[in-house]
């Protein structure tokens, strides 16, 4: 199988050179697309990275959602293609129905930028097969509308499905439902969390090398299949 991951750009992305690079440490080959072209380009999975697609105008990730690029990513999520969210394109998969619930304004109503400890809750995804469970993990969160809300029967359904995937350690720092970081869909394969792992892949630049293993992880789920 491919080891091309996709890192799609859309306009205000800015975090998609360092996931490119995160996938490149990782072993894969990094692919880039762009937000207007419904083309994947032969790739094995897709990351959605953070920044502030189109301005976050209306809500963030709700314009990104309509993207021609978008249209492909959810025909290639049903057919069991791995796909990861990071910050705002954690917003966008919400808005796509890829994931379900939504990422709303911190509970403080101010931006937030500091290395976080997270929790591995599930290590039965595409994205977290690497970790070991309960693993603690730190790396960056940076982010204004990052608290994760849904109803409580939703909430019930991701715990009791082993959905959630990353949780916050220590105080909750936006709020979040549950202190909810991260979650999966039901097949495990698509992944959605605020914190941004690719900036936790070199000890030169990151907190840690924590991240690494969100993309080591999918370089085996492509190259299993």
């Amino acid at each position: 199988m491919s080891s091309r991951i996709g890192v799609i750009t859309f306009p205000g992305t800015l975090d998609d050179v360092d996931a490119s690079r995160a996938v490149t440490l990782a072993g894969a080959e990094a692919v880039s697309l762009w937000h207007g072209d419904a083309d994947l380009h032969g790739v094995a999975a897709v990351i959605v990275p953070g920044g502030f697609s189109y301005g976050d105008y209306l809500r963030a990730g709700a314009i990104a959602r309509f993207a021609p690029v978008m249209s492909e990513v959810v025909r290639a999520a049903a057919a069991g293609m791995p796909v990861l969210g990071i910050c705002n394109g954690f917003q966008v998969l919400c808005e796509a129905g890829l994931l379900p619930g939504a990422l709303t304004r911190n509970e403080n109503l101010h931006f937030l930028c500091r290395d976080q400890w997270l929790r591995v809750e599930s290590t039965a995804t595409a994205w977290t097969s690497r970790y070991e469970p309960g693993a603690e993990i730190l790396v960056p969160l940076k982010s204004g509308e990052g608290r994760y809300v849904a109803s409580e029967e939703v909430l019930d359904e991701l715990e009791g499905e082993g959905r959630v995937v990353f949780r916050y350690v220590g105080d909750n720092p936006n709020g979040s439902e549950r202190g909810i970081a991260g979650i999966a869909s039901a097949d495990g394969r698509v992944v959605g969390l605020m914190p941004h792992p690719e900036h936790a892949t070199e000890k030169l630049t990151g907190p840690t090398e924590d991240g690494l293993g969100i993309f080591l992880s999918a370089l085996d789920s492509v190259l299993s299949v």
